[in-house]
Formats: structure tokens, C-alpha cells, sequence
């Protein structure tokens, strides 16, 4: 279908429709939440903030299409000891707006989330990236290591190994020709049946029929010499049962490019219920990767799991 320019999108039905479902997962956050939309010369950006001001920040990042209204069911617990910051990607499905200059390169994706991050005074903070949005904190923490703290990446797709050819040519036909139907289908066979958010799956589906997104900058996977120079203490969380990649493939090929990152396997979950499903546990590692909470089991050894 044809695309309507993103600055008409908000006052066509379909615009209103997808608004209304994402104010109403807005609502699910904690009271206290605070809505920042900062202006670059890429656009308008959406950042939903929980938590006490000054405690450290922890910039969230979340995969192609989900907003950062994925990150309700973790606001509440990561914002007792952390600055919440869920962004809205530039581009892409949610609240924030391009304009003026587009993001053509990793470099232009780079400057625009560092001028987001001090828009918001968190010029070195840590950052949680799930699926594409992992590919993103990840070639930050590369190309920009004095800006990352901790690096937290769950169920990273491409950062270090491939996707599953199966999982790619069920997705092809969502990419090429998304419909709301064909969304939910695919969410569905993904997550095994997962009884997920209901009003998170209508946001999902409404944003990948309706809304016009830009082009996708996809980072590059970082070589091993590239790896090699950046100094974030990095987490990598897998599902155990999910359809994109192998996840024991995944945590063999991140120990080998990150010998001193931790490898936390979950116990339940697949990679589109993260960062919802397991809440709980999600919780626990989170808190522990960003420097609180109890310990979580580091010594996962995908040969013997």
C-alpha cells in the first residue's frame, strides 16, 4: 500500500487508531512517568522517563517495530534504582517524528541517539538494546565507547551470529507486504502462542500495516578488532526458545568475540516475548547486569546446557 507522509499520519484514521493503542500501553507505566519529545536535526524524538532523576540512566532501546512502550513491564522495577529512558527509534514505528535531515548512515544513527542522550543529561550511560535495537547499542558501545557504561543486549539478532534461513523466509512476506493479519500470524508462530499483551499485539500489528517508516539502517556485524577496542561491561541475554537464531550458537559466538561478557540463558521465552515475558526474570537480570540485584548464574556453557 501506499505510504502517507508521516507528518499526515497522525490525522488519518489509521493514525489515530495506532495513537490510541500506544497511549493506552502508555498508561500501563508507573505513575511518575514523564514524556520528553526532543527536537535534533533529524527529527522530533519520543523518550518516556521513569524513575528518580538522579539516579544513573539506562537509555532502552527496543526492537524494529515494538516502540518503547515494550518496555512497560520493566519500567516499574528497573526505575527503583535506575533513570528509565525508553526511546522511540528515529524511523521507525512510535511516537517520534523524522524531519529535516534523514538518517542515511550508522554515523547519522549515531549522532542522532547521542544527542538524545544529552538532550536528557546522560551523555555516558548505560544502554539495553533488544533485536535491532541491540544491533544499535551495540555499534554505539563500538563506535562510541566513551559513551557507554554497561551494555546490556537482549536476544541480539545479527551482533554474532546469523538468523535461522526458516525464521527469515516466514518474515519475508510480513516485510514485503505487512498487514495487521499477517503481524499477528507471525507474532503468533513466534512466540509458540505466548499469551502476550494484548494491547502491545494491536500496537504491533497497526504500526507494521499503517505506518510509514523510513529506511532501515542496519549496523554492520562488528569485527573482532572492532571488539576488541570498546570497554562496556556487556550482559548478552538469550531465549531459550526462540525461532530467530540458535541461541547456544549465539552465546558460543559472543563468548568468542567478548571473552569477558556474561551469558545469561533464560529459562523461559522466545525473542519477540522479550523484554515483556519473562517479567520477572527479565527484572532480575537487568537489574543485576546495570550494577544491582542478586546475582544471576554466569557460568552458562552453551555445550552443556
Amino acid at each position: 500500500m501506499l505510504r502517507s507522509p508521516r507528518t499526515s499520519f497522525a490525522e488519518s484514521d489509521e493514525g489515530r487508531a495506532f495513537h490510541a493503542a500506544y497511549d493506552a500501553l502508555l498508561a500501563k507505566w508507573p505513575r511518575g512517568t514523564v514524556i520528553h519529545d526532543l527536537d535534533s536535526r533529524f527529527g522530533t524524538t519520543r523518550v518516556t522517563e521513569y524513575g528518580p532523576p538522579d539516579a544513573p540512566p539506562v537509555l532502552l532501546l527496543p526492537g524494529a517495530g515494538a516502540t518503547s512502550m515494550v518496555w512497560f513491564a520493566t519500567a516499574a522495577a528497573l526505575g527503583e534504582t535506575h533513570r528509565v529512558l525508553a526511546v522511540d527509534i528515529i524511523g521507525d514505528v512510535g511516537r517520534s517524528v523524522a524531519g529535516g535531515d534523514p538518517v542515511r548512515s550508522l554515523d547519522d544513527l549515531l549522532e542522532w541517539l547521542g544527542s538524545v542522550a544529552d538532550a536528557l543529561g546522560a551523555t555516558r550511560c548505560a544502554l539495553v538494546g533488544h533485536s535491532y535495537g541491540a544491533m544499535i547499542a551495540l555499534a554505539a558501545a563500538v563506535r562510541t565507547p566513551h559513551r557507554v557504561d554497561r551494555l546490556v543486549l537482549l536476544d541480539p539478532n545479527s551482533c554474532f551470529a546469523g538468523m535461522r534461513p526458516g525464521y527469515l523466509l516466514r518474515a519475508l512476506p510480513v516485510l514485503l507486504r505487512p498487514t495487521a493479519a499477517r503481524e499477528r500470524a507471525f507474532l503468533g508462530w513466534e512466540t509458540r502462542g505466548a499469551q502476550l499483551d494484548p494491547g502491545w499485539i494491536t500496537l504491533m500489528a497497526l504500526g507494521a500495516e499503517h505506518f510509514p517508516t523510513a529506511k532501515t539502517i542496519v549496523p554492520q556485524r562488528p569485527s573482532s578488532e572492532e571488539l576488541g577496542r570498546y570497554t562496556a561491561e556487556t550482559t548478552v541475554v538469550l531465549a531459550p526458545f526462540g525461532r530467530v537464531h540458535d541461541p547456544d550458537k549465539v552465546a558460543r559466538a559472543a563468548r568468542q568475540a567478548l571473552p569477558s561478557c556474561r551469558i545469561v540463558m533464560l529459562t523461559a521465552g522466545t525473542h519477540h516475548t522479550l523484554p515483556m515475558y519473562p517479567s520477572d526474570e527479565i527484572d532480575t537480570v537487568l537489574r543485576d547486569a546495570l550494577g544491582t540485584g542478586a546475582p544471576v548464574d554466569q557460568n552458562y556453557d552453551p555445550d552443556h546446557r
